[in-house]
């Protein structure tokens, strides 16, 4: 997912025009588009206003790909994956709490948003390490 797509998103979830984004962020509605268009980026103190705005970190916002590295070793490859995979518990702990009440209101959106780009970086890891086993 690109920052456009996911800005688009966090707006629309938390029920914000572009209008109204925009003079949160004290910038032009104008910007706000092209923003969500992807014809721009922005600066680094409205990306971080974003984040804080949206209550998610940068390297969600900001991230649109896992990056492998197929020349790692594999014993590099699972040190990342013990790495990344650390916190499932804690993940885990996290989900059975968003759904006890049998609702999800939008902040738990985006977290459980944040919880799956985890999941997803963790997935390919794991491919990574399948392909390097197979390779030895």
């Amino acid at each position: 997912m690109t920052f456009a797509e996911k800005l688009q998103m966090l707006r629309a979830q938390n029920g914000y025009s572009q209008e109204m984004l925009a003079e949160q962020l004290n910038v032009s509605r104008q910007a706000v588009s092209k923003w969500e268009l992807g014809g721009t980026l922005p600066d680094t103190d409205k990306a971080v206003a974003i984040s804080r705005f949206f209550e998610v970190s940068l390297d969600y916002l900001l991230k649109d790909t896992i990056q492998i590295n197929m020349s790692d070793s594999l014993d590099r490859a699972i040190i990342r994956f013990l790495s990344a995979a650390k916190d499932m518990d804690e993940i885990s702990d996290e989900l059975i709490e968003i759904m006890r009440d049998g609702t999800i209101d939008a902040a738990e959106r985006v977290r459980i948003l944040e919880i799956m780009d985890t999941l997803d970086e963790i997935s390919v890891i794991i491919d990574e390490i399948k392909h390097k086993m197979s390779e030895e």
